[in-house]
């Protein structure tokens, strides 16, 4: 099959690579849409390798090519012998992590018996851990990790219930945390730092699915992506004035922020946090990178004494039927339209000959807010 394969730090190639059969457990996924992430870029840039071997060292690219692409949507291709509730020609989303549920290993390990299953003992990622991903024509992938569309969804929207699959978890684990302000109740005032896509999703999950209705803020440089956080129901601030933190302090009466929740990856917000929340705020740390700053700007953000939340991935355990919860969450919101993904797509890409093309640097245009590379075979 022909996959694009990530050679060396900012290096794609496009070529032939062998095809996993599925054992019997598994189902091989023809591939239709690939939603390009962060975590993609930040591999391709070389500022992540998630690639590790036993004793914790990243493999370097050129001994360890990696194929990315975890935000996946396709069809049923082919099944595994054990394979009993899915066919061949179904349309289906994929849970891109390996679990000891999507596995059938026995006992379960203490993560996924209380269903925090992206922290399994055994995990690994399509994509992201050196597991071939979602850039290829196909990828073989538990059936337990893919989740049946039921509706004709396009697959490019499809393919972003990851992502908001992870915002779900993430919400879902600050409500959890024992904050002073929680969001469900005590919280008046939540900013958002950062109008990406998972900004933007974070903005319609707090207004439309949690309810949240007390003054929504979102901090992001760029006009288009700040008429999009509007659009979806907040009030918006450019942070490029210099003058944040001011106007956070004017905006909530001189309360400040009791909900931060950076979905940046900037370091220069940990150097703003101090600035910006109330004491034993809660501050949700969504976004990776962080980087251009050093550990000290965190004394600041201490002495506040904030609720510090760090979720990963679209933990949530797996359903009766052993399909990852989250993940259907997810789809289902996008599929009812009370999540609206199309705004966010901006730039589609045509083939996997498109891939490196699509990592060559059009994510830092100003029009740009997500991409998906779309296979038409």
């Amino acid at each position: 099959m022909r996959a694009a394969v990530l050679v060396d730090v900012g290096r794609i190639e496009v070529r032939d690579v062998p095809r996993a059969d599925p054992e019997p457990h598994e189902v091989v996924v023809r591939v239709k849409a690939v939603g390009l992430c962060g975590t993609d870029l930040h591999i391709v840039s070389g500022e992540a390798n998630y690639s590790r071997d036993a004793a914790g060292r990243a493999r370097p690219l050129r001994e360890y090519p990696q194929i990315l692409g975890h935000e996946i949507a396709g069809v049923v291709e082919g099944v595994g012998a054990r394979v009993r509730d899915l066919v061949v020609g179904e349309r289906v989303i994929v849970d891109q992590g390996r679990t000891c549920v999507s596995e059938a290993r026995h006992p379960l390990c203490e993560y996924c018996t209380t269903g925090d299953s992206h922290q399994c003992e055994h995990y690994r990622e399509h994509g992201i851990t050196g597991l071939p991903g979602g850039f290829a024509e196909f990828v073989t992938v538990p059936a337990a990790n893919v989740v049946s569309l039921r509706s004709p969804l396009p697959f490019d929207h499809a393919a972003l219930a990851e992502p908001l699959g992870c915002v779900l978890h993430a919400t879902e684990m600050t409500m959890r945390a024992p904050a002073r302000y929680p969001i469900d109740r005590r919280a008046a005032t939540v900013l958002v730092c950062g109008a990406g896509p998972a900004g933007l999703l974070f903005v319609q999950y707090l207004r439309t699915v949690v309810g949240f209705d007390g003054l929504l803020l979102v901090s992001e440089p760029n006009a288009m992506k700040r008429a999009l956080a509007e659009r979806f129901g907040a009030e918006v601030l450019d942070p490029s004035h210099g003058a944040l933190e001011e106007e956070v302090a004017e905006r909530t009466n001189g309360r400040r922020i009791e909900l931060l929740i950076d979905a940046s990856g900037a370091g220069a917000v940990f150097t703003a946090i101090p600035g910006l929340i109330r004491k034993q705020a809660t501050v949700l740390l969504y976004g990776h990178g962080h980087g251009g700053v050093d550990l000290s700007v965190l004394n600041q953000v201490q002495f506040l004494e904030p609720t510090i939340v760090a979720p990963a991935g679209a933990s949530g355990g797996h359903g009766a039927d052993g399909r990852p919860v989250t993940y259907d969450k997810a789809l289902r919101l996008i599929e009812s339209g009370r999540i609206d993904v199309a705004p966010l797509i901006t730039h589609r890409y045509g083939s996997l000959d498109d891939v490196p093309k699509a990592f060559a640097g059009e994510h830092r245009s100003p029009g740009y807010v997500k991409g998906v590379v779309l296979l038409s075979s």
